[in-house]
């Protein structure tokens, strides 16, 4: 019968929704509220008879004294008396801050409505968020100086976290459950503070003078009354939560750490990660999971390590026959595979167990739940699941993740088995186990198994019930969907319109996507996570409002039960969405830090605000890396691809400068290649113009001079070496964007000289020496050989009026003549030596280079057709790699030696030589020589275009040959006119009547003409034309129009196009040596190229002065004093604490510049005016209050200067 009642009664009271089934048991015949009525499961109502009365179970199972249902009723009427009075229902008023007990605060009718227009109207009184957040930071200082021992997070990130806290907490205000959960977890997170009730009246009473100072009137006596109660019931939460739970999560969490072989101090740091991303209280870790306690170049290595033991976690043999990382369907196909073998591990070659994953697979091996899968997921998930104990809002979030992961096992799933392996395993690794640890290890699970035992067998019903649903929707259907979210999202916040920029067809495209999400979820958990992730990091990017989330969601849901009426489905919508929607705001909220602000509003000012508050271990992890879960956003990357240049460039400015104090130098280099090794292409493709000012980072020079020379520090590792020891690919990107000015770079041209010069040149000599060497027989079998003609004197005589290679076609009067029998006349005044020798070289040049270069191409249109690495000319499609002048050059000359090939007259004579080898003379021979020829001079003109690479041994040659290739197109302009000067007086003169031969006609007039402008025409023709006065004429003007002011317009343009490439002469050279140089590194062998980076001595660190060892990672030169005079200090040097988690000292020109001083005059000016107006309406005492949004605005604005202006001014 109690049961029964209180079942009826609905929510009265709470009972708690973890902790044993027989602790609910007995708060549920006791007369405590059910969370929901489907959280009373069977075993629960089996335990209800076996309950005392007079005992119940508070949250998280702590059992405490509870009143019995008809007290509770009694008292009933007394609370709602009260309510009327002071607006509240419940143990908690304006006046008394409770700490005995936690329960839901309900606040009157109208009383969350005034605190939250209230809070709202603050808001949009003060400058920005972050100036309201200042506020009330200075109002909590201002009113209790000694707390302020208390806040050791940075001013700027504390000023956030006050702010996002109050507003989570204000708008939960209308939700007495959720907003019990959101206390309880800020509550956890405070447990390391000493909150006691004379701090919380201090810290309420700063706030609520604040508001009445700032807002008048405006604060209404029933809006302060609730400000005061729901500030009451948060510190006395506080207090609560910290007295009943915090030995237990210290207990969780040192274990932890033991089984896990973290350092204590790591887990603490992983906690407070945690807290701010949930909060989304700035991200004061930045990168959240790197280490930076020696310098950040160590920061880095921390996320290579990190990496690395994910993969190391990700590859570990389960003791369950499969691995550990599977899950999801991959998990529950291989289920069936496994189950039969688990029995079957091999423990010979197992290393005995030292962490908590080892030891629970081995235990659970021994135990005989080997063939259990799903513990894989549990255990998968359990150490965030450990790690975030303190966080309600995170650990339903992962439970209700692994619920959906555990759904997809085919099996029978035993969740106490967990626990008994569980603690076995913890029992075996923390050396201090007693009572306390069993307890609290308990406790945590049975939370966890309560979560998950709620949504046993759901998510495979609301898969099914989704899925018909979405079956059945139409075309039609889908486009209502697509429509009406929107319209129901922005009638429910239209505040979300600003946000909505894109097109409507990209928007129909968002909301096809978000429903396929939802079905999505319960098919694939696992990579949906994965997924919700990246687009949550992607979010904030777009500076997108977590509030908005909200209303997103209902909208959804209210369209979804527009168009269906199947219960099952829309819950199984209404519940996916809203893990989708949870945690996209926890990976916002997490990824939310001040430098991510300061890039979405492209301020450089901010930026370096925001960076000032890192501490000098973490500051390049700041900008550098926000990680959430196992995604990670990278601020620098960010900025570049949304095009906040000018943020970007203070995180570059600022991650290459050089800082210093006395134990170490900070030098972000290092961390910025190894999160970003492609940054230089990143850079070259989206964001040229910051390359120089990266390029100058790298560069040291000191401000002192010695013996007229100065030291030069260029940090080269990462432009040489990438992670795995090999050839960089910064010269290949540099050298691929062309920019001569940019690879002038003193830094580029040092990397580019010393690869050449001690790796790349012998390499490319040894290549090119093949080349030579080809060339020469190919001339000599063409060119040298063919001319030889040592015969006898007749012999020779002949042979020399002859125009053949080897032989006359005119018929030999000599003794030593033979004759064919059809009638063809063979001479022998070329000895067989040099008729074999010419044979032997052609077939050199066939076999060897011909077939070289066959191959050659046809491996490069393999790749590029594979790689899909195509340029389209017209229909055609050709490979890439024919684009450049090399490629369809040595194209050309493979084609014209197959065409000498098909045409060699050696060949054709072989079979009618008539007992002279290796002769072009014969008939067949004779006919195929002069087309031959023309062939051999194509492909000698190709030979020698192609060892123009040789120019670049020298720059200043290569520049020259550049110069020449830049100007031809000039030379070209000037042949197409003259050209056409040529057709029209050719055909002029052919129209004249004349009888002048040299203009006879239009072609032999154009040939004439040619020789004209050349300089060719002889002065008896001249002489002859003064017979045709009329031909004189035209010939007259068309010297003058082409001889005359052609000529000297080509050497004007020829002069123009020089001037205008010389400056950029040297760069063009530097690029065709960069080329050369990215080609030829490939065919260095491994030990030259270690060689070569051991001499280097990288890893060693370079001096900054004399005894003052710097910076690795570059080398050092001498360079003259007045090659680039500098006069400060390029490493800023600071004094005072060494510590790595010390902020670095504000610089003593920072906020000096114009733009500071401005905005510091006019927040002076503002602030006076509110004390006149404050004056006026509320006397000396509002005049003198009413100056704290104006004080913590120029603190923003200013920092420690505007305190000093302040002080001054009053």
């Amino acid at each position: 019968v109690v049961f029964t009642l209180a079942l009826v009664l609905g929510p009265l009271e709470r009972v708690p929704r973890f902790g044993p089934p027989r602790e609910r048991a007995r708060a549920v015949a006791q007369g405590f509220f059910v969370w929901s009525r489907e959280d009373v499961d069977e075993e629960e109502e089996m335990m209800v008879e076996e309950a005392m009365p007079g005992e119940g179970a508070d949250f998280y199972g702590e059992e405490t004294p509870l009143a019995d249902i008809e007290q509770e009723q009694g008292e009933q009427q007394e609370e709602e008396e009260e309510e009327e009075v002071t607006g509240v229902a419940g143990a908690y008023n304006s006046k008394e801050v409770n700490d005995q007990i936690f329960e839901e605060l309900r606040l009157g009718a109208g009383i969350a409505e005034e605190v939250q227009s209230v809070w709202r109207y603050f808001l949009s009184s003060a400058e920005s968020r972050e100036a309201a957040g200042e506020a009330i930071y200075a109002a909590l200082f201002d009113a209790a100086p000694s707390l302020q021992s208390l806040f050791k997070t940075p001013r700027a990130v504390m000023a956030m976290r006050f702010m996002n806290g109050l507003n989570q907490i204000i708008s939960s205000l209308t939700d007495p459950k959720g907003l019990k959960v959101v206390v309880e977890t800020l509550g956890f997170q405070h447990l390391d503070l000493e909150v006691t009730i004379p701090r919380v009246i201090i810290f309420r009473d700063a706030i609520v003078d604040l508001l009445q100072v700032e807002l008048a009137t405006r604060f209404t006596p029933k809006a302060k009354d609730g400000w005061m109660t729901f500030l009451n019931y948060v510190g006395g939460s506080y207090i609560y939560v910290r007295v009943k739970f915090s030995e237990r999560l210290k207990t969780i969490s040192a274990s932890w750490a033991q089984a896990t072989k973290k350092a204590v101090d790591e887990v603490a740091l992983a906690e407070d990660e945690g807290k701010d991303g949930e909060e989304a209280q700035g991200g004061e870790e930045g990168g959240g999971s790197g280490s930076a306690e020696e310098q950040a170049a160590g920061a880095g290595k921390g996320l290579e390590a990190a990496a690395a033991e994910k993969k190391r976690r990700k590859t570990t043999k389960s003791w369950f026959g499969g691995s550990k990382a599977s899950s999801g369907k991959e998990g529950a196909a291989d289920a069936s595979e496994v189950a039969g073998s688990g029995d079957k591990a091999d423990f010979q070659n197992t290393s005995v167990p030292t962490t908590y994953d080892e030891m629970f697979l081995f235990n659970s091996a021994v135990m005989g739940f080997g063939n259990h899968i799903w513990m894989n997921e549990v255990l998968a998930s359990f150490d965030t699941i450990v790690t975030n104990v303190s966080n309600s809002y995170r650990l339903q979030e992962e439970c209700d993740v692994l619920s959906l992961r555990l759904a997809k096992y085919k099996g029978n799933i035993n969740l106490p088995e967990y626990k008994a392996v569980m603690l076995a395993s913890l029992r075996s690794l923390c050396k201090d186990w007693g009572s306390l640890h069993e307890v609290s290890w308990s406790w945590l699970w049975e939370n966890v198994e309560r979560m998950l035992r709620a949504l046993m067998g759901k998510p495979a019903a609301q898969e099914r019930a989704l899925a018909a649903l979405y079956g059945s929707l139409d075309e039609s259907a889908l486009m209502v969907i697509r429509k009406e979210v929107y319209q129901k999202f922005f009638a429910l916040a239209p505040a979300g319109q600003d946000f909505f920029k894109q097109s409507t067809t990209r928007l129909y495209f968002i909301a096809d996507k978000l429903v396929a999400m939802t079905l999505d979820m319960y098919k694939e958990p696992k990579r949906m996570v994965e997924d919700i992730s990246a687009l949550g990091l992607r979010h904030v990017g777009y500076g997108i409002p977590t509030d908005l989330f909200g209303p997103f969601v209902t909208g959804c849901v209210q369209v979804i039960r527009m168009l269906t009426d199947d219960d099952a489905a829309e819950e199984a919508f209404r519940w996916s969405l809203s893990l989708i929607s949870r945690m996209l705001t926890r990976v916002i909220n997490e990824g939310s830090t001040i430098v991510m602000k300061a890039i979405n509003v492209n301020s450089s000012k901010m930026l370096k605000k925001a960076v000032a508050c890192a501490p000098r271990g973490k500051r390049a992890l700041w900008m550098l890396n926000i990680q959430v879960g196992t995604q990670s956003i990278s601020p620098l990357m960010w900025a570049i691809e949304t095009g906040s240049l000018e943020a970007a460039t203070a995180i570059i400015a600022d991650l290459l400068t050089i800082r210093a104090d006395r134990d170490r130098y900070y030098y972000g280099m290092d961390i910025m290649f190894e999160r970003h090794p492609d940054i230089i292409q990143r850079l070259c493709l989206d964001a040229p113009a910051l390359m120089p000012m990266m390029l100058d980072g790298l560069i040291w020079r000191s401000r002192v001079t010695e013996s007229g020379q100065r030291r030069v520090n260029y940090y080269i590792k990462h432009l040489v070496v990438d992670a795995h020891g090999d050839f960089n690919k910064a010269i290949e990107w540099v050298t691929e964007n062309g920019d001569p000015k940019l690879v002038c770079h003193p830094i580029l041209s040092i990397v580019t000289d010393m690869v050449w010069s001690r790796v790349a040149f012998r390499t490319f000599l040894y290549n090119k020496a093949w080349f030579l060497f080809t060339l020469i027989v190919f001339v000599s079998s063409q060119a040298v050989l063919n001319h030889l003609n040592k015969g006898d004197g007749s012999g020779s005589g002949s042979g020399s009026s002859s125009g053949r290679r080897l032989a006359s076609a005119e018929a030999s009067t000599s003794a030593s003549a033979a004759s064919s029998e059809d009638g063809f006349t063979h001479t022998t005044d070329l000895p067989i030596e040099i008729r074999a020798a010419i044979f032997a070289c052609r077939c050199f040049i066939y076999i060897c280079s011909m077939g070289q270069w066959v191959i050659f191409h046809a491996k490069n249109s393999l790749r590029d057709f594979r790689n899909r690495a195509l340029v389209r000319w017209g229909r055609c499609a050709i490979p890439e790699y024919l684009c450049a002048w090399q490629g369809w050059s040595s194209l050309c000359l493979t084609m014209f030696l197959f065409l000498m090939l098909c045409m060699e007259p050696i060949l054709h004579c072989f079979q009618h030589n008539d007992g002279f080898l290796f002769t072009e003379h014969c008939f067949e021979g004779e006919n195929l020589l002069f087309p031959y020829s023309i062939m051999s001079t194509a492909a000698m003109l190709l030979y020698f275009l192609l060892l123009s690479d040789l120019s670049v041994f020298s720059t200043r040659v290569s520049s020259f040959a550049l110069i020449c290739t830049r100007v031809i197109s000039e030379v070209t302009l000037f042949l197409f006119g003259l050209t056409f000067f040529v057709a029209s007086f050719a055909c002029a003169v052919s129209a004249l009547e004349q009888d002048d031969p040299d203009f006879a006609g239009i072609p032999k007039s154009a040939l004439q003409l040619y020789k004209i402008t050349l300089g060719m025409f002889s002065g008896l023709h001249y002489d002859m034309l003064m017979d045709y006065p009329a031909l004189m004429a035209a010939i007259f003007i068309y010297v003058t129009t082409t001889v005359i002011f052609m000529l000297n317009l080509l050497i004007a343009q020829l002069n123009c196009a020089y001037q205008a490439t010389y400056q950029d002469m040297l760069g063009f050279a530097r690029l065709n040596r960069g080329k050369i140089v990215t080609e030829t590194m490939p065919a260095v062998s491994k030990s030259r190229w270690s060689r070569f980076v051991t001499s280097l001595k990288l890893e060693d660190r370079v001096e900054f002065g004399e005894g003052d060892m710097g910076v690795a990672g570059g080398i050092q030169v001498w360079e003259s004093a007045s090659a680039n005079v500098t006069t400060v200090d390029m490493i800023r040097r600071f004094g005072g604490s060494t510590s790595p988690a010390a902020q670095w000292p504000e610089e003593e020109n920072a906020g000096d510049d114009e733009e500071d001083r401005f905005d510091r005059m006019e927040k002076l000016i503002e602030k006076a005016m509110k004390r006149m107006s404050s004056g006026s309406k509320g006397g000396k005492k509002g005049s003198a209050q009413g100056s704290s949004m104006g004080q913590s605005s120029s603190d923003q604005g200013g920092g420690e200067d505007g305190s000093a202006y302040e002080s001054g001014d009053e």
